[in-house]
């Protein structure tokens, strides 16, 4: 399917005059949970979605929302922009497109979320990985989604959805998993579940990191060295916990995780985790947001999404992280705002703090 740049903007056109007014919070800083525009003064339109860096440029990949309540559902795709600062995005049109073949298991109406970009030096692919839902079957498909492409635009070549490592055990499944009454042994024929999800670049190593058992546990699952495929090797990580909308980052040694509990679209107490290893055991560090009963309650009205590590400020000085977040509008997607947070410490424990307006120069300052 070929869509124009017209039917994307037409797409916006719900609160692209909203957005007129509104930038992302002037020439270098973020103004959270505002219409961010795009440098054609067009609201971004990339919802649970992450970046990369290459090419001098920073890639933000992302659900193309409609207006409505259709627009929870995919009616066009993935959508690209990239940007030299963060903060001024450049449209670089749809990056992955919905079908119009009915029979593809992306076609237009199906539910794809969560997309994520990585860049595999190895095969010089873009890789995407992102949450499908087929046409029609509301959230009983649970299946991972993947794609490629030569360029960080696109356009991607969808290869194939289905669930995770159909036939295999976890690594730590313990006899009292494998009993025939859980939901992990029901779904080991043909594969385990994979709802909200991200993408984890350790080294040379890729893992896919995703909602499973019904939500109930996150699973942890290596990909092939060309990134396009589990390997066969996964574990289950916090059973029973309820956990998704993962965002891992490795910082001080260690790996850290946000997640959010299981209300649908709507928010909740955030949740942070500590791991040694990024298969864990994870230890939980209990609600990362600072600030008002309500921030605490709704993690300022958001989810989690990603992670963006940074360099340092200066040379030899310690990294930096954004925490990326969404706020959903299910009665309108196409109004639903970004959420970007510098990630601050207390000791070892990864915090959030809200700002009506900060800057890369200004929000790791005390």
């Amino acid at each position: 399917m070929m869509i124009d740049r017209r039917s994307v903007l037409a797409g916006a056109g719900a609160v692209a005059l909203m957005g007129k007014a509104a930038q992302a919070a002037g020439p270098d800083g973020f103004r959270p949970g505002e219409v961010w525009n795009d440098t054609n003064g067009v609201a971004i339109n990339a919802h649970g979605g992450g970046l990369l860096r290459h090419g001098g440029r920073w890639w933000w990949h992302g659900e193309h929302k409609t207006a409505g309540d259709a627009g929870n559902r995919a009616q066009v795709g993935v959508h690209a922009y990239s940007s030299a600062d963060l903060v001024n995005w450049r449209d670089e049109g749809v990056a992955l497109a919905v079908s119009d073949d009915l029979d593809s298991p992306i076609a237009r109406d199906c539910i794809l979320e969560r997309p994520k970009v990585v860049y595999n030096p190895r095969t010089r692919k873009f890789v995407m990985w992102f949450h499908l839902e087929l046409r029609g079957k509301g959230y009983g498909a649970a299946q991972a989604g993947v794609a490629v492409a030569d360029r960080p635009q696109g356009p991607f070549r969808f290869l194939r959805a289905g669930r995770v490592n159909p036939g295999i055990w976890p690594a730590n499944a313990t006899a009292e998993d494998k009993a025939p009454d859980t939901k992990l042994a029901q779904d080991m024929p043909g594969g385990q579940m994979a709802r909200d999800m991200t993408v984890f670049v350790d080294g040379d190593t890729a893992w896919h990191v995703y909602a499973s058992e019904e939500n109930a546990t996150l699973q942890i699952a290596r990909l092939t060295p060309d990134w396009t495929k589990h390997d066969g090797y996964y574990v289950r990580a916090l059973p029973d916990g309820g956990n998704e909308a993962p965002a891992l980052f490795k910082a001080k040694g260690r790996y850290y995780m946000f997640a959010s509990g299981l209300t649908g679209w709507r928010p909740n107490p955030g949740r942070v985790y500590v791991a040694d290893k990024v298969t864990g055991p994870w230890r939980s560090l209990g609600n990362p947001v600072r600030g008002s009963e309500v921030d605490q309650k709704t993690t300022f009205h958001s989810q989690s999404t990603f992670v963006l590590p940074l360099p340092p400020a200066r040379p030899g000085g310690e990294p930096r992280f954004i925490f990326m977040a969404d706020r959903w509008r299910p009665e309108n997607a196409i109004d639903g705002r970004y959420v970007w947070l510098p990630v601050e410490w207390e000791g070892e424990t990864p915090v959030l703090r809200w700002r009506d307006r900060w800057t890369l120069a200004d929000g790791w300052k005390g």
